[in-house]
């Protein structure tokens, strides 16, 4: 392969190789194919539908005169073979008794094994009607395919036409299923393609395809997203695009590139898609331009189609792709419109001023009022603008949509004028076409749509364009799309508290956000299923709303920790239930595009090492020119990420990503992680529910109750981290127990051995031993029906019975502790169901494990009624502290001391850790017992609500630590290195000095813990109205410490 490097055209990756070896793959040669052909004929001799004058010609046609390839003949039978002919003939005629000079051929043959696929094609057009064999190839075959079941598709465009007298053509495709030679490869043999290969692939594919072949496979399993390589053939304008990517990394990949160059008026000759037993799949195209073409050379186009292929790779299919299919929108503007129809679906303003007229009036501080007001908002995002209702209205108006493209284009394209490459034509697109103001934007907005709600549909766009900061939409190498915007255009009355930063991502699988409330933030990422395409309809509906409850229970939880509270969700697509870990990693990498400064977001090479290593050599203006996005931020942004549900496997990838990706925040970005990557779990050392116990201890104490007395019900099973723990740390008497796989009760108490038992081996309760139960106890599961209890009573629904348990007079229990359930499992519709006859709580005291799973009017209810609540945010803060604690370890150490002293290497835990450990124990029990104490005494002094007491202090807390870090006790460097020795852990402080903390630890976080220790330390002590004498008071002791060893200065 001979290769030449130079300059190409709006490309980001400026290399281009020329392929002597046009072909790429050995021609097979079927040497039976003549006495085939008489058997084809004396086949179609007997059936007699042909005349037999005609049969020769017919045959000798079809064999010799449509340039099928030899493959076609090599595999299928005479019989078959005699009814496409036939198929052929019966065409033409049909053809000709219509008076048409179109033919429409398709013979197929599907199988397990593989297909053959034959149509008539016309140059350069996507099938818009019709079978669509490509969308079939991709749903049955290559979508999925897998390391274990995988298929290869070989497709040609005949040479000739179908008849002399139409002037139409034929493409075939050839579907065979992979036979690899090593179909479980090691890791040191996965990047070997000829032991990783498909055996007929390797048989027919040229020294020169092998070699371009095994570069791109090592590239693609050494990084996330698609790699794109493009090689002229020599003596000829045809080009060769090779794109390399995971399997099951994205879908319809194969049909969808085929839109992408027909719109640039390309068609391809050849087609090839390989698989690979490591998990790689590699599709190569050949390319010319129609004839007398009207638009740009080959030689232009060829690196627009790169460029957005990435795109096409996002997001294969959009409901806007036929305008994209049909060319009245280009892909990128197809795709923005999509981007488009997802942000207005979540934030139009649907509710509008009748609602906040509405909203004055009421009290909120009555309970009534504000669930009401609740289920008011929720009826009006329901009902207003559906989905399909806005899709309904983007669809309209084409124009408009290529009009506001242009306008977020302008900010975020970047310019390619001001490098030394000529602009890609995407860009001259954009300089040719009428540019608007803002204002003029919306003025044409309003006299093109034709009522209120048009306008406001298109009005979002032009708020998304607004408020987006920055973006990796025209990053070559991306895998989703992520944009970084600014909330502040959310609703005060709807968002009363505002958010820091706001990501939103989009994906094949998947869409989701990211919400934080404070530039230094932490909070879990959370995997959202969907059971029926109702649930995602709901969860659809609720998916911003639900993000934003949960970071900011995390921000009123996060009161004593340096982070604000931030939350990610991540909803699955209803077709992708299965695709969680390919939508985790999709959303952890385009993050990081937005957040890695100093390279491409997005590019994670250029190419091969030794290619980029000879570009950034002989061209490095290059380098930096081009791996640069546009950042209406402007400043560096750091976010940690957490376990949460359906995400606490994928953390340790995350945090090897980031160190892959060149992240220097690497060993912070993810908390939970296993003891070998240096992270403290959760469930293993029972931090959650340290914290969540130390409640329960706290009520027990103050009331003079013996645990083994109690009766308790449970939420989250023994396969959970919150529920395992609750179950190995407590000694009462477990009546029920409610988890994913069904119900579990027993009047007379659960067996605790057998309980210990299932959450050693985090085991759920469909495990549970019968034998174990008393004759009053009964378990029914998800799956069962027509279940009758001990008391006589029928469950015909074990899914229903499981979820409404919680509702029901079966289970009574002095202490109710929710360790796992949906958020608002409880809200002021049911929370009668959990008083008794006499209006008294069924369950005396909670304490909430579980995120939200009371809503604030059912709290303020129950407690009405004599239950002692204690919400989540202040009695689950447990794993917080510890992930919190995590960080400050990971941004304390350097690499070498972080190996040594954090990492659990080959089951040896390193001394440092253990002590580590306990310290982390030691503080997640002074936090709960501080703020435990604190609420129980404000509620004694004031008779107001637990629950709204514990909002008060995050409040508090919450502001007053802001305030600090501004305040000029700050900036009073003694007084802040007094602060800071009781505030960083002792371990941390013996270990390394306060000096070195402070040098290693970003300055934006030492800040932050300098805020929320004072803060909260005060808070708990003085309770939310204290004298205005109480915060001297607090602070003499630092004062003294200060004087005391003569360091103090005004």
């Amino acid at each position: 392969m001979t290769e030449t490097f130079r300059q190409i055209p709006g490309l980001f990756m400026p290399i281009n190789a020329v392929v002597k070896d046009q072909a790429g793959y050995t021609e097979f040669v079927f040497k039976g194919k003549s006495e085939q052909m008489l058997k084809v004929c004396e086949y179609l001799d007997e059936r007699g539908f042909i005349p037999k004058d005609l049969v020769n010609n017919e045959v000798s046609w079809f064999y010799g005169n449509l340039g099928i390839d030899d493959m076609y003949f090599g595999g299928e039978s005479v019989e078959t073979i005699a009814n496409h002919i036939l198929a052929l003939y019966g065409a033409k005629i049909f053809a000709y008794t219509k008076n048409e000079n179109v033919l429409d051929i398709n013979l197929e043959r599907e199988t397990d094994e593989g297909a053959v696929y034959i149509h008539t094609s016309s140059p350069g057009v996507s099938q818009l009607q019709g079978p669509q064999h490509e969308r079939r190839i991709d749903e049955r075959y290559l979508d999925t395919s897998t390391t274990r079941q995988a298929y290869r598709l070989e497709s040609y465009r005949s040479n000739g036409n179908v008849s002399p007298s139409v002037n139409t053509q034929l493409r075939c495709y050839f579907v065979a299923k992979c036979d690899f030679v090593k179909p479980d490869p090691t890791s040191a043999e996965e990047t070997d393609i000829r032991l990783v290969g498909d055996k007929i692939f390797l048989e027919k594919a040229t020294e020169n395809t092998l070699e371009i072949y095994q570069g791109i496979m090592k590239t693609v399993l050494s990084r996330t997203g698609p790699v794109i390589e493009m090689f002229e053939v020599e003596a000829s304008r045809e080009r060769r695009l090779v794109i390399g990517y995971r399997q099951n990394s994205t879908q319809s990949f194969f049909s969808a590139m085929s839109d992408l160059y027909h719109f640039y008026n390309l068609y391809s000759t050849r087609k090839y898609v390989e698989q690979f037993s490591n998990g790689v799949t590699i599709m190569s195209l050949y390319l010319n331009p129609l004839p007398n073409t009207q638009s740009a050379p080959i030689e232009h186009t060829i690196h627009q189609v790169i460029k957005e292929a990435s795109l096409i790779y996002c997001l294969p299919t959009t409901p806007l792709q036929s305008f994209f299919q049909t060319g009245q929108l280009s892909v990128q503007e197809a795709i923005y419109g999509y981007v488009g129809w997802i942000f207005s679906q979540h934030f139009l303003n649907r509710l509008g001023n009748e609602y906040a007229s509405l909203a004055n009036i009421m009290n909120t501080s009555d309970a009534v009022h504000v669930e009401v007001l609740s289920k008011i908002k929720k009826r009006l995002r329901q009902d207003t603008f559906t989905r399909e209702y806005v899709l309904d209205i983007i669809k309209r108006y084409p124009d408009l949509i290529h009009l506001l493209y242009i306008n977020f284009a302008l900010t975020h394209y970047v310019n390619p004028r001001a490098q030394p490459l000529e602009p890609s034509l995407s860009y001259q697109r954009l300089q040719t076409d009428v540019v608007l103001t803002d204002d003029e934007l919306l003025d044409k907005i309003k006299k093109t749509t034709s009522n209120a709600h048009e306008f406001m549909v298109f009005e979002s766009f032009l708020i998304f364009n607004k408020h987006c900061l920055k973006t990796n939409f025209y990053q070559p190498t991306k895998v989703a799309l992520s944009f970084r915007l600014d909330p502040s255009f959310l609703p005060a009355i709807e968002y009363p508290t505002k958010l820091f930063g706001m990501f939103i991502v989009i994906g094949s699988e998947f869409r989701g956000f990211h919400l934080r409330f404070r530039d230094v933030a932490r909070g879990g990422i959370r995997i959202i299923r969907s059971r029926n395409k109702e649930a995602y309809s709901i969860n659809l509906r609720s998916l911003f709303d639900e993000n934003y409850a949960l970071a900011a229970t995390q921000q009123r939880k996060n009161k004593d920790i340096p982070e604000g509270g931030s939350k990610g969700t991540i909803l699955l697509d209803i077709g992708q239930q299965d695709k969680d870990r390919v939508a985790f990693e999709k959303y952890v990498d385009c993050i990081l595009d937005l957040l890695i400064v100093g390279k491409t977001p997005g590019i994670k090479e250029v190419s091969s090492g030794s290619q980029r290593h000879r570009i950034a050599e002989n061209s490095p203006q290059l380098f930096g020119q081009y791996e640069k996005i546009v950042d209406l931020y402007g400043k560096p942004e750091i976010l940690f990420f957490g376990p949460d549900e359906g995400t606490a496997n994928f953390v340790d990838w995350a945090s090897a990503h980031a160190k892959k990706r060149g992240a220097l925040f690497w060993k912070a970005f993810t908390t939970g992680k296993s003891q070998s990557m240096g992270g403290i779990p959760h469930d293993l050392y029972g931090m959650t529910t340290r914290s969540v116990h130390q409640y329960v201890l706290g009520i027990y104490r103050k009331l003079g109750l013996k645990e083994a007395k109690i009766s308790k019900f449970q939420t989250g099973g023994p396969d959970g981290d919150l529920g395992s723990n609750e179950i190995k740390i407590s000694k009462d008497r477990t009546v029920a127990i409610v988890d994913g796989s069904g119900v579990l009760c027993d009047p007379d108490g659960i067996d605790r051995i057998e309980l210990k038992r299932l959450a050693n081996d985090r085991l759920m309760i469909n495990q549970f031993d019968l034998s174990k139960l008393s004759h009053k106890g009964f378990r029914v599961l998800v799956e069962q029906s027509s279940v009758k209890l001990p008391n006589g009573q029928v469950i015909e629904d074990g899914l229903v019975f499981r979820n409404n348990f919680h509702l029901t007079t079966l289970v009574t229990a002095d202490l109710f502790v929710p360790c796992g359930g949906r958020p608002e499992s409880v809200d002021l519709n049911n929370v009668n169901l959990l008083l008794d006859l006499h209006g008294k709580p069924r369950f005396k005291y909670i304490v909430e494990g579980a995120n939200l799973f009371f809503t604030q009017e059912a709290r303020l209810r129950l407690e009405q009624a004599g239950a002692i609540i204690f919400k989540d945010a202040s009695a689950n803060k447990g794993g917080v502290t510890s992930s919190s604690l995590e960080v400050l370890a990971a941004l304390s150490l350097t690499d070498e001391e972080f190996a040594k002293n954090m990492q659990v290497k080959d089951g040896i835990i390193p001394q440092f850790y253990q002590e580590y450990i306990k310290e982390v124990h030691r503080i997640i029990e002074k936090n709960a017992e501080l703020e435990f104490e604190c609420i129980w005494r404000e509620h004694r002094r004031t008779s107001k609500s637990r629950s709204i007491i514990s909002d008060e202090l995050s409040l508090s807390i919450v502001d007053l630590n802001e305030q600090l870090q501004q305040s000029i006790l700050w900036q009073n460097v003694s007084l802040r290195k007094a602060v800071l020795r009781d505030a960083f852990p002792q371990l941390l402080l013996d270990r390394l000095g306060l000096d070195t903390l402070l040098e290693r630890v970003p300055e934006a976080y030492v800040r932050a813990i300098f805020g929320s220790y004072l803060a909260s330390r005060f808070v708990y002590k003085y309770g939310t109205h204290p004298s205005q004498f109480a915060f001297f008071e607090f602070m003499n002791p630092f004062f003294a410490k200060v004087s005391e060893f003569g360091q103090f200065s005004n």
